[in-house]
């Protein structure tokens, strides 16, 4: 009985047809010739199943192509001497195109290796670089190494890279990177002994402000406190575990001191503004003296002046206008005496011995003044001696 491609003759021998003519591949005995063909048929079947799924893996991109082109080797060198029955040329040369498309593979693979390989080295020595530039200069010491640390993550990563190339690699990376940890420890160490030079610094200030905080030496004492806080912030920071507490001490010490100064000044504001009030009482009624008797006026004149001239200090912006309104008050009655003496004769004028007499008081006045040390009291009594000099006639 026989096929397309196969057959199998009245003795039970099996034949298949190949391009260099029938081969015997077998003996049926087990039945009638039908089955017989049917079972070698189903042998080529299988070879033709299992090329098919080589084919499909590789066009598919899941078949390693050195895995598909062994497998593919191995069923073409059994085609000669097969026991199946079909097209084994057509087969063959499926294998045949098999082969050629998995070396093709083979090779787009290898190069995609190897491109993968050139992309990883690149990454690589793209980190390693950035870790050398920050190795050499970076002066951002959490940022950098916080992105050192970040590299090292980002390089477990990295594959497909030969040990030698990556080890020659990770020296460069770990060089830069104990460089980087070098420079940050130097700055440390240098910033510690700066800080401890500042604190030194910073305690002798503070000692100097609290010795001063209890000064009533007030324009002196402030002059010099502005000085330490020049000095305070010129001295850089301690470390941040005493600084906020030194500057606390030093702040309060300057605080204390202000604090006085302000109560004191205020307690003298208050006092200067009362004295403003009684001297304006007083140039009031100074200025309201009747005239008509200039005699009477004078005498009353001598007392407010007197009053006046006991009141302490008033405020620098009112001291001007206070004095001149008072000397005119007081140049108001002398213009009356005065007017009133030149009626009458030197001789029988009764008002030139009141006038000696005022001279007198003034001399005395100004004594007075001169004892007591105070410069404006001092000023204003020789003014007013040289003016009652000048009412009296030589």
């Amino acid at each position: 009985m026989g096929s397309e491609w196969g057959r199998i003759d009245v003795d039970g021998t099996v034949y298949v047809k190949t391009a260099d003519g029938e081969r015997e591949i077998g003996s049926w005995q087990a039945g009638d010739a039908e089955a017989g063909l049917a079972f070698y048929e189903r042998r080529y079947e299988d070879l033709a199943t299992e090329v098919t799924l080589l084919e499909q893996r590789l066009a598919s991109g899941a078949g390693d192509p050195s895995s598909t082109r062994t497998h593919a080797v191995a069923i073409k060198d059994q085609l000669p001497t097969v026991a199946a029955i079909g097209d084994l040329a057509a087969l063959d040369t499926r294998l045949d195109a098999l082969l050629a498309a998995a070396e093709t593979k083979a090779s787009e693979h290898a190069a995609a290796r190897q491109q993968a390989r050139a992309d990883a080295i690149a990454a690589k020595e793209a980190l390693a670089a950035e870790a050398e530039q920050i190795g050499e200069s970076s002066t951002s010491w959490k940022a950098s190494g916080d992105r050192l640390r970040a590299i090292v993550e980002e390089w477990k990563q990295i594959k497909g890279i030969d040990r030698k190339t990556d080890d020659a690699l990770w020296k460069r990376f770990a060089a830069a990177r104990d460089a980087f940890g070098r420079r940050r420890g130097q700055h440390f160490a240098k910033l510690d002994a700066e800080r401890g030079s500042a604190k030194e610094v910073k305690e002798e200030l503070i000692a100097r402000a609290e010795e001063l905080s209890q000064s009533a030496d007030w324009k002196a004492t402030a002059t010099t406190m502005r000085e330490l806080m020049t000095q305070w912030k010129a001295a850089g920071r301690a470390s941040r575990d005493v600084e906020d507490a030194l500057w606390a001490r030093f702040r309060a010490a300057q605080d204390a001191f202000f604090a006085r100064r302000s109560g004191v000044f205020a307690e003298r504001d208050a006092e200067q503004q009362e004295n403003k009030q009684k001297k304006e009482a007083i140039i009031a009624q100074a200025e309201a003296l009747d005239l008509g008797d200039a005699k009477a006026a004078q005498a009353a004149l001598r007392d407010l002046q007197a009053r006046f001239d006991e009141i302490g200090h008033v405020p620098r912006d009112s001291m001007a206008r206070i004095d001149a309104r008072m000397r005119a008050a007081e140049q108001r009655v002398r213009d009356a005496v005065d007017t009133e003496w030149r009626r009458g004769s030197v001789e029988s004028n009764p008002f030139l011995a009141a006038l000696r007499e005022r001279l007198a008081e003034a001399e005395a006045k100004l004594e007075r003044a001169r004892k007591a040390g105070d410069a404006d009291r001092i000023a204003r009594a020789e003014a007013e001696v040289a003016q009652r000099r000048a009412l009296i006639p030589e």
